[in-house]
């Protein structure tokens, strides 16, 4: 049943502003990997915590398929934050350790971060990543899309990958403040 979704949802063609838009300075389908090429840039903190999860061991280990897991983010995914709602401590915590960053203690690991780090693993493709960023079925599939890139690409393409991006209404208004906010911290006016 969700093959046979995401089958469908492959015939689909992307939206005009991005269709076959490749970031600068890069030639065919091979995606250049920036940073570590093991922890995927994510805090150390999350990726423990995703490599010892349950469910990124022992579900996310039978998907071998690029298809199978945007099917999987589709059914499981309903918020991008790193950690599941209610499973971290903060009481008491000020600063960066107080919930506003998001990583300054434990907690249970998100689906939506262990899907993205199964992605990774599955070392995936432009056009694959393209088929993310403009997936018409769920804004979760298009935003992990987005994180993969944010953690894999070099800084200096991000404005190539997020361009034409940046007023789409569909993606929520603090997502897109939160990229162009970024994106100015960086150096990169929008």
């Amino acid at each position: 049943m969700a093959n046979s979704a995401a089958a469908g949802n492959q015939q689909q063609q992307p939206p005009p502003q991005a269709a076959g838009k490749p970031a600068a300075g890069k030639h065919g389908n091979v995606l250049p990997l920036w940073g570590n090429e093991k922890t995927m840039n994510l805090n150390p903190m999350i990726l423990t915590n995703i490599l010892s999860s349950p469910y990124f061991k022992v579900q996310l280990y039978e998907l071998k398929t690029y298809h199978e897991v945007v099917d999987e983010i589709y059914f499981k995914v309903s918020h991008v934050e790193p950690w599941e709602k209610g499973s971290r401590k903060t009481a008491g915590q000020t600063g960066m350790c107080g919930g506003v960053r998001g990583v300054g203690t434990g907690g249970i690991v998100s689906t939506a971060f262990c899907l993205l780090y199964k992605l990774f693993t599955l070392k995936l493709t432009r056009k694959q990543v393209m088929g993310l960023i403009t997936h018409t079925d769920s804004p979760y599939i298009r935003a992990l899309g987005f994180m993969y890139i944010r953690y894999t690409q070099p800084p200096n393409d991000l404005v190539d990958w997020f361009d034409g991006f940046l007023d789409d209404e569909e993606i929520p208004l603090v997502q897109q403040v939160n990229w162009k906010l970024y994106l100015n911290s960086v150096g990169l006016r929008v």
